[in-house]
C-alpha cells in the first residue's frame, strides 16, 4: 500500500516536496515511480528510481527541476519539485513496479494521489 502526501498550492517558481510512504517489508525490492495527471489529459511519467546511486529516470519536462529519491529505512520515496510552473499542475501519484519503466501499465501498486496546483 502506498500513501502520497505533500501536495498543495504554490506560486510559480516555488517548490514542493512530495512523499510516498509504503507499507510492507519488501519496499527496497521495488522500482518506484512518480506520475501525474492533469485534467483532461492522460497520466504521464514524471520520474522513476531503483537505487539512489543507479537507476534514475526523468521526463524531459522535469529534468533539472525535479529530483526523485528514496529512503529504504523509512520505506519512503520523495519527489523534490523546484521552479514549478503552471504546467506542473496535476494530481501526482506514486507507484511501485517490479521493472524499471516509464510505462504506467507496468506499475501494479498505486497511491491515492496528491494534488499539486501552481498559480501563475
Amino acid at each position: 500500500q502506498l500513501q502520497a502526501s505533500g501536495g498543495g498550492l504554490v506560486q510559480a517558481g516555488g517548490s514542493l516536496r512530495l512523499s510516498c510512504a509504503a507499507s510492507g517489508r519488501t519496499f527496497s525490492n521495488y522500482y518506484m515511480g512518480w506520475f501525474r495527471q492533469a485534467p483532461g489529459k492522460e497520466r504521464e511519467f514524471v520520474a522513476a528510481i531503483w537505487r539512489s546511486d543507479v537507476g534514475l529516470s526523468y521526463a524531459d519536462s522535469v529534468k533539472g527541476r525535479f529530483t526523485i529519491s528514496r529512503d529504504n529505512t523509512k520505506n519512503t520515496v520523495y519527489l523534490q519539485m523546484n521552479n514549478l510552473n503552471a504546467e506542473d499542475t496535476a494530481i501526482y501519484y506514486c507507484a511501485a513496479s517490479t521493472t524499471f519503466t516509464a510505462i504506467p501499465g507496468r506499475y501494479n501498486t498505486w497511491g491515492q494521489g496528491t494534488q499539486v496546483t501552481v498559480s501563475s
